[in-house]
């Protein structure tokens, strides 16, 4: 991996190019590199010195990616906050990190000086893009073996941990999505994620700037927008997690809007329900393609589009060599290779948690590997209802459920009971009206272990989504202990 920086890639691109198609307008890569580095400036003018931690508090669009550029130009640690991010959550990660808080004059219709007193920050800045040095900042920077983002874990239990990430970690990237989809010098790139989180970072930060792709960006997902952006700007590689684009295909417009630009769609985060994603490409005539990855681990296994469809819509594709994954005895995937973290910040009991005294990292998931190579996710440690002593996927009760053709989402969380312990409760959102009788009669019909039946089913409008993006199974399992936990 080459040892360039963000800003020497955004400096070498034609300046008079676009950067990004955002909320706040259009910007190219000269604006881009020269707003970053007045920001820059600024950051050295108000006093912070390299080394120092800002914490960014934003909702999506060109001011992010700036003020993240920015804070690399100063030498700064940029700490990523997710834009729905709580005051707890704020408040923790300020006190677990040192940072500085900064935000626009207001944050989701909320003073940011509000944000900045509940949450104690213990300085607070503006950013006002409009208020400016006129000159740059022209110092050295941020090393691309330097931690330059702390971004945390997406909080779905308790308080989120935060990792470190160098950007030689998410430049990693770069290469392996330009080769799984074998992208030309002409694409168009859509990030509709949570830019702290890895996915987000890499799919708007990075890469786009890595080979010069004008990215749309959007304050907030919004599947009606998002659907009129990709049409607008003939959008060719779409990036967003599991629940935005089954939200797209929910969406009443998705039969509307004119997507035949889209060549190919990065998503996951969580579990890719088999029905939905065929029927995304069947309707787009894209490819839908996944890292299989996270914060913590980068990269690990990547479908293409040169992967026969079965495997690359059923599997997490073909483990990337130099990430060297095993498994252990227990069959839970680890790694370690060049997109791991060097580790969570300043909690050694998380990194022994998190890292084998070999150095390899442990996942948490449970996979297998068939004999072509290619990676199958059988589990999470932590998702399995534990149901009269006997542990069920919440993940292969997810898949079975999604078969049913009036689901149109669908989360199991352990349910608690007082005879078996748990039972597997499917929070789903329906397109037609379904019982859990007629449920198990599709299940049955279709050959699914009982074991692996849902025994609760409830309907929801939406999802509950966590600040980053994915469903927040901690928000559905409290819900789930509320209804059935007095029996």
């Amino acid at each position: 991996m080459s040892e360039e920086t963000i800003a020497q890639y955004v400096a070498g691109h034609d300046p008079a190019a676009v950067a990004f198609h955002a909320p706040e307008g259009t910007f190219t890569w000269g604006e881009y590199d020269d707003l970053s580095a007045r920001l820059a400036q600024s950051y050295v003018d108000a006093g912070f010195a390299p080394g120092d931690r800002l914490a960014v508090l934003l909702t999506g669009g060109a001011l992010t990616h700036i003020a993240y550029l920015a804070a690399q130009k100063a030498g700064l640690v940029t700490v990523g906050i997710g834009p729905r991010a709580g005051d707890a959550e704020i408040t923790h990660l300020l006190r677990k990190t040192g940072a500085a808080l900064a935000t626009r004059a207001l944050h989701r219709g909320r003073p940011g000086t509000d944000v900045a007193a509940r949450c104690g920050a213990a300085r607070h800045v503006v950013l006002d893009l409009d208020d400016l040095p006129a000159a740059g900042w022209t110092g050295a920077g941020l090393r691309a073996d330097d931690v330059f983002f702390l971004n945390s874990t997406s909080g779905t239990t308790g308080l989120p941990k935060v990792v470190r990430q160098t950007l030689a970690n998410r430049k990693y990237f770069g290469p392996l999505a330009h080769a799984a989809g074998r992208m030309g010098p002409n694409e168009v790139f859509a990030s509709v994620l949570p830019a702290p989180y890895g996915f987000g970072l890499w799919s708007a930060h990075v890469v786009p700037a890595m080979y010069g792709y004008p990215t749309v960006l959007t304050a907030e997902f919004d599947a009606a927008e998002t659907l009129r952006l990709i049409e607008r700007h003939r959008v060719t590689v779409l990036c967003a997690v599991t629940a935005q684009f089954i939200m797209l295909l929910n969406s009443p417009q998705f039969a509307r809007a004119d997507l035949s630009s889209l060549r190919v769609m990065f998503t996951g985060g969580e579990r890719v329900p088999l029905a939905r994603a065929r029927e995304f490409e069947e309707r787009t005539g894209c490819a839908v393609l996944q890292f299989y990855g996270s914060n913590e681990a980068g990269p690990i296994s990547v479908t293409t589009v040169d992967d026969p469809v079965e495997r690359r819509l059923t599997t997490a594709g073909r483990p990337i060599p130099e990430m060297r994954l095993r498994l252990t005895a227990e069959g839970q995937i680890s790694v370690n290779g060049p997109g791991c973290t060097p580790g969570y910040l300043d909690d050694d009991a998380a990194n022994a948690a998190l890292f084998r005294p070999d150095g390899w990292l442990l996942t948490g998931d449970v996979g297998a590997v068939d004999a072509a190579g290619y990676l199958s996710i059988t589990g999470r440690i932590a998702d399995f209802i534990i149901r009269g002593g006997h542990n069920v996927s919440a993940l292969v009760v997810e898949e079975a459920v999604a078969s049913h053709p009036a689901v149109a989402a669908v989360a199991v969380v352990a349910a608690p009971d007082a005879v078996l312990g748990e039972r597997a409760c499917a929070f789903v959102v329906l397109r037609a009206p379904l019982t859990l009788d007629d449920l198990r009669a599709h299940l049955d019909t279709g050959g699914v272990s009982k074991q692996n039946w849902p025994e609760h089913l409830v309907e929801l409008p939406d999802l509950p989504l966590g600040t980053g993006g994915k469903v927040d199974k901690a928000a559905l399992r409290a819900d789930a202990a509320r209804r059935f936990g007095s029996g």
